[in-house]
């Protein structure tokens, strides 16, 4: 089961980076983003480092919080947080139409929430790739408890990279997950190689429509601040990675703005004016708790320092993402570009 307790938060922070060296890693972090006078090349030149400095900050915040996948869903009244997002993960393996005995890859697979739900919901063997030690660390261990060792495994690599031959694969999905992609076509790239022929990779991506206005300082302001609470060198237009798949030998069947006909916001477990006994820890009520919490626990030494830095950024994307998709309602900030069944012929 997931780390459900806030000493399991506090002793997680920092994840495989000594306990000792988190403030200095947060440091670090911070200082690729823009508000501490990062530039976008410089987080793509060192997206594996930021990257993998962010997950290690922030897995057990994560787990804490959301529970053990890592991703928005659309969602039905009357339906929970939990309950949206095995359906949204089942509704990726049924557009896959993924069938038993497969062999599927899971790119940027976090602790193996969607990695688990899928290989039993499907009967699938489901490799999830990730180049954060700390994440693969923990999936194991879920894998273990929950009793699918023989299905779901770990590689850690780096999906820029992948240790696989051509054609591995009867399918391939990644779940918000690409968008730490320092480039998108070289991702999507290297899935179109370790993807048999004729098969399908769908995806949900995190994308900015076409309202995101470059020259706006408040859209500017809310995409930084996206971008350091979420680990992203930049975030990309829905075109730009349309165009990406193409590119990269993909004809897309069929891809769709989740956000738009969801009858519940995906961003109301965010929303700071909305009271939710299950989505608890993700309100107002919640988060206050928690960063008083974990600021006791720093100071008397059962989180390492750094602990509160970690939360604000999380926070701050928080704010980020509910407050854009507030004041542009046509903007939707975490648009899913779902590209299901997006197949190469």
């Amino acid at each position: 089961m997931s780390k459900s307790g806030v000493l399991d938060l506090a002793s997680g922070v920092g994840g495989k980076t000594d306990k000792n060296e988190v403030l200095s890693a947060v440091d670090q972090y911070e200082k690729y983003h823009v508000f501490y006078g990062g530039e976008e090349e410089e987080r793509k030149a060192n997206y594996s480092d930021m990257v993998n400095k962010y997950y290690d900050l922030v897995t057990s915040f994560y787990e804490f919080g959301w529970g053990e996948s890592f991703h928005f869903a659309p969602r039905w009244k009357g339906e929970s947080l939990r309950e949206s997002i095995k359906r949204h993960e089942h509704f990726l393996a049924l557009q896959l139409g993924l069938k038993p005995g497969q062999k599927v890859l899971d790119v940027g697979c976090g602790i193996g929430g969607p990695q688990r739900e899928i290989s039993k919901f499907s009967s699938t063997s489901v490799t999830g790739l990730n180049i954060n030690e700390y994440q693969i660390s923990r999936g194991k261990e879920l894998n273990r408890i929950a009793g699918v060792e023989k299905t779901c495994n770990f590689v850690k690599a780096d999906f820029m990279k992948m240790p696989f031959p051509d054609n591995s694969f009867d399918a391939v999905y990644a779940i918000e997950a690409t968008c730490h992609a320092p480039d998108v076509y070289g991702c999507y790239k290297e899935i179109h190689r370790v993807l048999k022929p004729g098969q399908c990779f769908a995806a949900y991506e995190w994308c900015m429509t076409n309202s995101f206005d470059p020259n706006n300082q408040e859209h500017q302001k809310l995409k930084a601040e996206i971008e350091i609470g979420d680990g992203l060198p930049d975030i990309r237009l829905t075109g730009k990675c349309l165009e990406a798949l193409k590119q990269a030998g993909f004809e897309v069947i069929w891809e769709k703005d989740l956000a738009v006909d969801s009858p519940v916001p995906w961003y109301l477990p965010l929303d700071t004016s909305h009271f939710s006994l299950s989505s608890f820890r993700l309100n107002t009520v919640g988060r206050f708790i928690t960063r008083n919490m974990v600021k006791t626990l720093e100071y008397v030494g059962l989180a390492p320092k750094g602990s509160q830095r970690v939360q604000s950024f999380l926070e701050q994307a928080a704010k980020g993402l509910a407050t854009w998709r507030w004041k542009e309602r046509d903007f939707h900030t975490n648009v899913f570009l779902f590209g299901p069944e997006a197949a190469f012929r």
